[in-house]
């Protein structure tokens, strides 16, 4: 985002991440080809580039790759809509992949931890690890169970100090990650205007 002050808003998790751009903006004369070459261009260059700065020594094994689409919602309610979808499914995985990764670990195969799920709804998946592994999905991380949404907000920054030594402050818009609910109102409710995306 701070290659791109034109993106709004990004919502990622695992792999995944959608980068939202103001109705208005005119980047690239709005050019599809363009908009998706450069920002997935970007976004896998800062991945190689950070990606010491999140896991340290351990060694990037294989080259990322990452593709990219760009879609033209015609109103905020569908981009809604979207990253609803979206937040719903980084939940659907998210519960799936630690009921499977927890079967797993305690010794079944790969292919037995799949029979197991197969057909499973969201209770029996709760109930599952729970009732087996102690683990109370409600209690997981919000990053894992939501995604991570990225915003500008305001925060208010010293940009200079006065002769007499005193402080100016004033408010600077920081890139800031939050692990959130996005498919009700608040988040809109209370970001949306900043963002330029009002309800």
């Amino acid at each position: 985002m701070r290659d791109y002050p034109e993106i709004k808003l990004a919502y990622g998790e695992s792999d995944e991440y959608s980068f939202v751009l103001h109705k208005d903006t005119n980047l690239y004369g709005r050019r599809t080809s363009k908009l998706i070459s450069t920002i997935t261009s970007c976004f896998t260059g800062n991945y190689v580039r950070l990606w010491s700065q999140f896991l340290g020594d351990q060694q990037l094994q294989y080259t990322p790759v990452f593709d990219g689409r760009a879609v033209c919602y015609p109103t905020l309610a569908i981009l809604r809509d979207y990253l609803s979808w979206r937040q719903a499914d980084t939940h659907i995985n998210n519960q799936y992949n630690t009921c499977y990764w927890c079967l797993v670990k305690s010794g079944k195969t790969p292919a037995d931890a799949q029979a197991t799920l197969k057909g499973t709804d969201t209770a029996a998946k709760n109930e599952l690890l729970f009732g087996h592994f102690g683990i109370n999905y409600a209690h997981l991380p919000e990053q894992f169970r939501k995604g991570s949404v990225v915003i500008r907000r305001p925060v208010r920054k010293v940009v200079k100090y006065r002769e007499d030594g005193t402080a100016v402050e004033r408010d600077r818009l920081e890139e800031c990650v939050l692990h959130c609910d996005i498919i009700g109102d608040a988040f809109w409710k209370q970001y949306g205007p900043s963002l330029d995306m009002v309800t």
